[in-house]
């Protein structure tokens, strides 16, 4: 929305600025957060409309159409930050990461606070509470319910318009989870680039996931988890479970000391392999097979 003479006053720019990260920073030539006001310069700043992802996933696009890259997926139950509506289509970003982009505004829309997690493969939404029950919908790892009373019987929750196994989810105050477990889980699930959920997953999205659901922030892309996400290891050091290595482009999450499950466009799928395999492939990279190893504490 545009500023009035006396708000363009208080938002007067000083000194000078640098646009961050443009993956994450709120800004393209005629729009901006209002949060970067006085920081970088925009014709227009807009106040973020908070919605929630009302859809099992949608995809985040690079520009409004459908045929548009798809660089992220956000997920049933996760917030959007609305900084514009054109036609169908919302831009803006996930605050779970700051990750910008496009997505269908009608797969936006309101619902209570998620009280639960689905951790397994997927979550399964039925019309009764009972086995013999049709499919409402199915939801995949990492979407977020808002989940009411237990049945009767004891085995489910009520969940929007229909119930769900409690086996299905868990509180997310009660979430415990192995990264590795997590992200063995996915063995087989199909690789997408973009991809972030049980449904299908690239490789910076299988962290992000797999260390999501234990509780840690985790950026979007592999060289932004590299620059900012665990510490660096020592050269020499021996590698362990649940260390993450850096490849040019790629990252994987270490099994043990000798293989390494990642989600990748060799085999197009999650799968485990020894890091020497994985390694012979990027040897003729420029900066080397591996950039980085990194444990998370």
């Amino acid at each position: 929305m545009g500023q009035g003479e006396k708000k363009r006053a208080s938002y007067a720019l000083t000194g000078h600025s640098l646009v961050g990260d443009p993956r994450t920073t709120p800004i393209r030539g005629d729009l901006a957060d209002i949060k970067l006001a006085g920081k970088l310069f925009a014709p227009h700043y807009a106040v973020p409309l908070i919605r929630r992802c009302i859809m099992p996933a949608t995809t985040l696009h690079e520009h409004p159409h459908a045929t548009a890259e798809g660089t992220s997926r956000l997920l049933h139950g996760e917030e959007f930050a609305v900084l514009d509506v054109a036609g169908d289509w919302a831009w803006g970003y996930g605050t779970h990461d700051d990750y910008l982009g496009y997505v269908r505004f009608s797969a936006l829309g309101e619902m209570g606070d998620p009280t639960h997690l689905v951790t397994g493969r997927g979550a399964l939404i039925v019309a009764q509470p009972k086995v013999p029950s049709p499919l409402v919908r199915r939801l995949p790892m990492g979407a977020r319910l808002a989940c009411g009373m237990e049945t009767e019987c004891g085995r489910y929750l009520t969940c929007g318009d229909g119930y769900v196994p409690k086996q299905h989810v868990t509180p997310i105050g009660d979430v415990s989870v192995d990264p590795v477990d997590i992200a063995l889980g996915m063995t087989g699930i199909p690789y997408l680039w973009g991809g972030r959920s049980g449904d299908a997953m690239d490789c910076s999205g299988l962290v992000q996931l797999a260390f999501g659901l234990a509780g840690h922030s985790v950026p979007r892309d592999a060289d932004m988890q590299e620059a900012d996400f665990g510490e660096a290891l020592n050269e020499g050091e021996p590698l362990q479970r649940g260390d993450l290595v850096f490849f040019p482009g790629h990252v994987g999450i270490m099994v043990d000391g000798e293989n390494i499950v990642h989600a990748n466009s060799h085999h197009m799928m999650v799968n485990v392999e020894s890091l020497a395999e994985v390694t012979s492939r990027f040897e003729d990279e420029e900066n080397g097979p591996v950039t980085a190893r990194k444990r998370v504490r």
